[in-house]
């Protein structure tokens, strides 16, 4: 049976996975395993080591505790994305998109999607 925490960790493994446009493939080279075992971890089936968690998020250049936001006493807070964003492909293109763009103009176009966002509302 899957432990919460787990599912969480894996869903948290995919993010930061598909937010640096990495292949689960590339992720497995990384670390040395077979990418199948990444797709386990991501659906939170296996369980990720403490050691494995630590090359993973050296791979993907992130705190270890980066996997676990948004859990407070083994449960969700809901402070994470939820996963239907994530899936969504021009959701991901977007965010991509945002980060490629040097920071001063990043916090410009932040500032205009916030006055749109308060515009719409």
């Amino acid at each position: 049976m899957k432990h919460p925490v787990d599912i969480h960790v894996g869903k948290r493994v995919r993010h930061r996975r598909w937010m640096v446009g990495m292949t689960q493939q590339q992720l497995a080279e990384r670390v040395g395993i077979k990418f199948q075992q990444i797709q386990k971890y991501e659906t939170g089936m296996n369980r990720v080591s403490a050691s494995r968690l630590w090359e993973i998020a050296a791979a993907m250049e992130v705190p270890v505790s980066f996997f676990f936001e948004g859990l407070e006493g083994g449960v969700e807070t809901g402070a994470t994305l939820p996963g239907d964003v994530l899936a969504d492909k021009e959701a991901l293109e977007l965010v991509r998109s945002y980060y490629a763009i040097p920071e001063n103009q990043r916090r410009q176009l932040y500032e205009l999607a916030r006055v749109l966002s308060g515009a719409a509302a």
